[in-house]
């Protein structure tokens, strides 16, 4: 658009209209059927007081003013109704949720995810959970709202204020912390055989692979989030000292250990490398299982790292899963295997039909399906 504007509809709304920020809800029908979505609340709301109510069901984002939805949602909700709306895709209208096609990502630079510190392992279960399961999406959401709130009541002056006050906000926080490790829980335990699995596999042996919580809870839900409050509970003093929250998930980390030893600490360039590696082939292996179908894998660039035989053990672990794979040199890549390439030279996008690989090209898309004859075809 060269940055020209072609709508005012977000100059002249706010002045004319009550804007509210969307909340999430989940409602579970009689037959188990679940909606997720979000709800805008009626202007004037107030409690115990009966409104009409809307089902809107759309297929994309928005017009979005910083927090605040501005279309025809925000208007109905102007004459008085409460309106639920709800996105089969995916996308609560802001671009911050996640649509239907799960995909999993893999360049070099995933080595953090073992090197770096635990918020690159959190990030990796959030990222997972996320796609996987709308309850802990909107979970983590909900929990992290409640924690920045909690941490600017840590920082208040009046200390008899932010006695008084913590305990509702760790109520609600405890709550949603035990939607978040009940579902780490079951995926570490669902991931750890799966990529002990794979790195052997990509190590023939050689090499043991443990993914461990650092932090377990035992017991049910109501039991993990007693315990929880009680952590919270606890830390008041030391909370307070600190400016903020220094007990929860956001703060649990995931031990990634190579034979018995901490991969961070003691692990090598490569075997950082494998181990991300098994980690995101497991994952893969947990989308299928849960979802029924494979993601889409997403491999940039990652051939060029390793060597001859686990390149060739790789493509062995995706065989049957569509695969966007980038490299420079097909022919030490795909080992003559029938392939559709895309070549990117000057800017410009060519399409050559699948054949087996024999030239050399500075950038090729892959796709790695099973055909119906039963051949894995990349």
């Amino acid at each position: 658009m060269d940055g020209k504007q072609v709508t005012h509809l977000n100059d002249w709304l706010p002045e004319e209209y009550s804007v509210s920020a969307p909340e999430a809800f989940a409602f579970t029908a009689s037959d188990g059927y679940e909606i997720h979505g979000w709800v805008l609340k009626p202007a004037g709301y107030e409690e115990g007081k009966t409104y009409p109510a809307i089902l809107h069901i759309h297929g994309g984002p928005r017009t979005v003013f910083s927090d605040v939805y501005h279309h025809e949602m925000q208007m109905w909700a102007n004459a008085g109704y409460f309106v639920f709306f709800c996105n089969p895709r995916g996308s609560d209208g802001r671009g911050t949720d996640f649509g239907n096609i799960n995909g999993i990502f893999f360049s070099p630079s995933e080595l953090r995810l073992v090197q770096d510190g635990p918020d690159e392992r959190r990030r990796f279960l959030n990222v997972s959970l996320s796609q996987m399961s709308k309850s802990y999406y909107t979970a983590l959401i909900r929990y992290n709202k409640i924690l920045e709130q909690r941490n600017a009541l840590l920082k208040e002056r009046d200390i008899s204020l932010v006695f008084e006050t913590l305990p509702v906000w760790d109520a609600q926080l405890s709550r949603y912390a035990a939607e978040i490790v009940l579902k780490r829980q079951e995926f570490i335990a669902d991931l750890a055989p799966i990529a002990a699995e794979r790195h052997a596999f990509l190590t023939d042996g050689a090499e043991t692979l443990e993914v461990i919580a650092e932090k377990k809870y035992a017991g049910g839900r109501e039991e993990i989030e007693r315990k929880l409050a009680e952590e919270f509970a606890a830390g008041y003093e030391r909370d307070l000292r600190l400016g903020f929250t220094a007990c929860g998930p956001h703060r649990d980390d995931l031990k990634i250990l190579i034979g018995g030893e901490e991969a961070r600490v003691y692990g090598s360039q490569g075997q950082a490398r494998t181990a991300a590696l098994a980690l995101k082939l497991a994952e893969l292996e947990i989308f299928k299982a849960r979802a029924g179908e494979y993601p889409v894998l997403i491999l940039d660039d990652v051939m060029s790292e390793l060597d001859l035989p686990r390149r060739r053990k790789l493509l062995a672990c995706i065989g049957g899963v569509q695969t966007i794979l980038t490299c420079t040199h097909t022919e030490k890549v795909l080992f003559g295997k029938t392939v559709n390439k895309i070549r990117i030279s000057g800017g410009a996008i060519r399409r050559r039909a699948a054949k087996p690989s024999s030239l050399l090209f500075s950038l090729c898309a892959h796709t790695v399906r099973e055909g119906r004859d039963g051949r894995k075809n990349v």
